[in-house]
């Protein structure tokens, strides 16, 4: 395999954010290979339905980087714009300083949305042979929902509370599960992730609506005690308010949710204080410090390949749309998220 090993065809279909709601989808001419980057043929990418949401909606601050932990994102917030960063394809091309190993290999790459992607070897990881394109396609948001729960710490005998059951949230409450909780709640307004929610391992699963009913529901599960544990992932900042109300005295929150621009008021004036309720911020590019004597990013992503391999995440795709089709997909995503779980672009073999 040459420095191209593409039989010549050095073109590309990718996706862009022209502004705010407005997608496009370009044939490209891709740039000859550096000598220590391989071009890496895409067959799956899938879709955030929360920080990508963000950037198609325009609800991100300006003044920041997309992305400082991934070299494909780390350019500031300027439209026209692309975004994407679960990809995974096969090895097509090499340049001469890497080596032969990398030859047609399956790999996960933290890239946009492309039918081709020219890459360094520290965007992309090589897929354990045992685990399918689909599955492997979660590895950043099960590395996403393994920090969170790392970061909440569950004990054994706990009544836990999840806000929100998109993908991070279903993947969150799948690891939960696995956990000897007294209660493992869920609360989305949608009943599709609800049923989700339940196959994934939640005891009972809840609609927020009205806000009050919620808290009495939580309030029986948990026999008065209410919530030990609650997980904010729903990306919608009103939903912290409700997420504090159902913690009891001493309670910790795990805020997982990403706002961009949107505000979050909350309110502090209440029972916030006297309970003592600990509000606990969860980043997937570093690890909680009490994990870090014994753990690396690199022990951790080889705990999540496992988790993949018996999660099976694959089942929440709902979604296969041609990458020829995104602006359709991301207007189904913002307009009806109640018909959808995970999005997933699809490419013709070039």
């Amino acid at each position: 395999m040459g420095p191209t090993g593409m039989g010549g065809d050095m073109n590309r279909t990718a996706v862009v954010i022209q502004a705010p709601r407005c997608i496009s989808v370009r044939r490209e001419e891709m740039p000859a290979l550096e000598a220590d980057r391989v071009a890496v043929r895409t067959t799956l990418s899938a879709v955030s339905a929360g920080t990508e949401l963000l950037f198609y909606r325009g609800d991100v601050p300006p003044d920041m980087p997309m992305d400082l932990d991934l070299p494909a994102l780390c350019g500031p917030v300027q439209y026209p714009l692309r975004y994407g960063y679960a990809a995974v394809g096969r090895v097509v091309g090499l340049g001469p300083e890497v080596g032969a190993e990398w030859a047609g290999r399956r790999v996960f790459c933290f890239h946009p949305h492309a039918s081709l992607m020219d890459l360094g070897l520290s965007s992309m990881v090589p897929i354990p042979e045992d685990v399918d394109d689909r599955d492997a396609l979660f590895l950043a948001s099960l590395e996403t929902a393994l920090t969170l729960v790392w970061d909440g710490q569950p004990l054994a005998g706990e009544t836990v509370a999840v806000f929100g059951q998109g993908v991070i949230g279903l993947l969150a409450v799948s690891l939960l599960a696995c956990h000897p909780l007294r209660s493992l709640l869920t609360v989305d307004p949608i009943a599709r992730r609800r049923e989700a929610s339940l196959s994934a391992g939640a005891h009972a699963s809840f609609d927020p609506r009205p806000a009050h009913a919620l808290t009495s529901r939580i309030s029986a599960e948990s026999r008065g005690a209410m919530a030990d544990l609650v997980f904010e992932l729903s990306g919608r900042p009103s939903t912290l308010n409700a997420a504090i109300a159902v913690c009891g005295f001493g309670s910790r929150v795990v805020i997982g949710s990403w706002y961009g621009t949107q505000p979050a008021a909350l309110d502090f004036g209440g029972r916030f204080h006297r309970n003592r309720i600990r509000l606990i911020s969860s980043q997937v590019s570093t690890l909680p410090t009490h994990m870090t004597a014994r753990w690396d990013k690199a022990r951790r992503r080889e705990a999540v390949w496992d988790l993949i391999r018996s999660i099976k995440p694959s089942r929440f795709i709902t979604h296969e749309v041609a990458v020829q089709q995104a602006a359709d997909a991301y207007e189904l995503l913002d307009r009806r998220p109640e018909d959808v779980l995970q999005v997933v672009f699809t490419y013709e073999e070039g």
